[in-house]
């Protein structure tokens, strides 16, 4: 499959207008929550871009809408060796996501690797998203995508998974640094290891929380997810974050999951 578009356009760099790729499951006029994340870390690394974006923290307070955003960003903590950015997706009306991130700064330095069990992309297999199902019938984020599995796993069936996917870019005619580009996998671990279909559990996340100890290269990457999820509700998703040279990060969510029923 070829990838066209991207998620966003701007004419002017502060007003981003998201495009149908960009458009999440739950609500045919709301963002999937992976593409903004791509955008806020870019206004980190234009703020800050001797540092290296080794985490940011994203708090979705609503729906962030098609209908298109602002991004407001400043520094909000310079040091020689640790640096942050305060950034808020907005309109004239209301703040919908903020984030804050921890920027460190780089420095040569021999370090020994931990021997860790890293996916192979030489070994995958294409596959589809594991959500197709969604509560509407528009384009959306899940058109954005290719998508390959560990065939030893679930294949996107659910459960602990490993999914390799690669996306459009950020904004058309520019190209993404490795921190943006693994943006929108980061936000995928609950669609990618649900333990209940979304025909009857929904397994939205109402956060996002990305490490990343290196920058990643290429433009497949790859998550090992597992979900965990209680009685009363609330759950998290836990992901390793890899690219075809092994592994670079993190990402866990914070889960609201509720019965539903989409027939």
């Amino acid at each position: 499959m070829g990838l066209n578009g991207s998620y966003f356009t701007t004419t002017d760099g502060s007003w981003f207008q998201p495009t149908d790729l960009a458009r999440g499951p739950w609500d045919p006029d709301a963002c999937h929550a992976g593409p903004p994340t791509s955008l806020m870390l870019r206004a980190a690394e234009r703020l800050l871009p001797d540092y290296s974006p080794t985490r940011i923290t994203v708090e979705l307070h609503r729906p962030i809408p098609m209908a298109g955003f602002r991004l407001e960003s400043e520094v909000i903590r310079s040091g020689r060796a640790v640096a942050s950015v305060g950034i808020r997706v907005m309109d004239d009306e209301r703040i919908y996501a903020s984030a804050v991130t921890m920027q460190l700064t780089r420095l040569e330095t021999e370090v020994t690797h931990p021997e860790v069990a890293v996916p192979l992309f030489t070994e995958s297999v294409p596959g589809e998203f594991p959500i197709s199902d969604t509560f509407h019938s528009l384009p959306g984020f899940v058109d954005s995508l290719e998508v390959r599995y560990d065939p030893a796993g679930s294949m996107g069936k659910g459960g602990p998974t490993t999914m390799w996917m690669r996306t459009v870019p950020i904004l058309p005619d520019e190209e993404p640094s490795g921190y943006q580009r693994i943006g929108p996998l980061a936000d995928c671990g609950n669609g990618i290891s649900f333990n209940d279909h979304i025909s009857g559990v929904t397994c939205i996340n109402a956060d996002l929380n990305v490490n990343l100890y290196r920058e990643p290269v290429g433009d497949w990457f790859a998550m090992t997810a597992v979900t965990h999820g209680s009685d009363n509700g609330v759950g998290i998703s836990d992901g390793a974050l890899f690219d075809t040279n092994g592994a670079v990060g993190r990402s866990t969510q914070s889960l609201l999951l509720r019965e539903t029923d989409i027939d």
